[in-house]
């Protein structure tokens, strides 16, 4: 079964008078195709710091997914990393999650051991 990771911005809270975006609520699932689907999530909330007035500032209406998305790999690296390590980190680490659901369902079956017997 092949796992397909989606990210994905949920919400995104500003300030009215000039759209700076202070807080963005984001989620990642990771999905195995076929059925049964297994699943693992990671989400959370990004606070934003800076200031409409510098340089890099993007008005509300003229921002991406992609780029929102950009802020929150950013802001999941640790040490050395750079945002796409630490992106392919959750990633690998949601994924070794939904493998596991697939291992022990790979390995158990469900039912009773007696026959039920059919209303007439």
């Amino acid at each position: 079964m092949a796992i397909t990771n989606t990210w994905s911005v949920t919400d995104m809270q500003r300030t009215d008078s000039d759209g700076y975006v202070f807080l963005v609520y984001w989620s990642m699932v990771a999905a195995s195709d076929g059925t049964p689907s297994y699943t693992a999530l990671e989400g959370g909330k990004l606070r934003c710091e800076g200031n409409p007035s510098d340089p890099g500032f993007i008005p509300y209406a003229d921002l991406t997914e992609n780029a929102v998305l950009g802020w929150v790999y950013d802001s999941l690296i640790e040490g050395d990393e750079t945002a796409a390590e630490a992106k392919a980190r959750v990633e690998a680490d949601r994924d070794s999650k939904v493998q596991k659901q697939i291992d022990a369902a790979a390995t158990t079956e469900s039912g009773v051991p007696w026959t039920t017997p059919v209303p007439e």
